[in-house]
């Protein structure tokens, strides 16, 4: 099935949501020292797919695998998919030249109540795969020490977000 709202703006919209994300991942990791590549694809074995954020942190050898998500259909899928990336984050960075002591991994995830009770709801299951909440991320990006498994509620802040009002038709029913 397919969804289309005012023609393609609906992908649009998503896509300039999940850009914002990354840019603002993307810089809070640069300005703490990290070398950061974005959609980093892989093929390795049978498996294919991209990282959002592969980061590096040189100076204590942290390799990073971030999952950026405006919206979150299949909480079961993106724990498994970042589960993967994660296994295969080493084999992706040794493919780039980069050297790496430990992963850590992030799922980053548009702030908003809708996002926060989906994630509340199967509480147990994020605090078992991701137990690091978003004040305990932004000290690990500071000063990485050892490895985190976190998730990290951040803002979008730009005019494209998920939230539109809907007018009332301008011309009359019909009788």
């Amino acid at each position: 099935m397919r969804v289309d709202w005012q023609g393609e703006a609906l992908d649009r919209l998503l896509d300039a949501d999940h850009a914002t994300l990354v840019e603002r991942v993307v810089r809070e990791l640069q300005g703490a020292g990290w070398r950061c590549l974005v959609e980093v694809t892989f093929a390795i074995g049978r498996e294919r797919g991209s990282v959002d954020v592969l980061a590096l942190h040189e100076a204590t050898g942290t390799l990073l695998v971030i999952e950026v998500k405006s919206v979150i259909p299949d909480i079961q899928a993106t724990l498994a998919t970042l589960d993967r990336k994660v296994r295969l984050g080493p084999a992706i960075a040794r493919d780039r030249g980069w050297r790496c002591e430990r992963v850590a991994t992030i799922l980053v995830v548009a702030e908003g109540r809708t996002h926060r009770r989906r994630v509340q709801a199967v509480g147990a299951t994020f605090a078992t795969h991701l137990p690091a909440r978003t004040s305990e991320v932004r000290r690990f990006l500071a000063r990485p020490s050892g490895t985190i498994r976190g998730l990290w509620f951040l803002s979008i802040s730009t005019q494209a977000t998920g939230r539109h009002r809907v007018g009332r038709s301008r011309t009359p029913p019909r009788a």
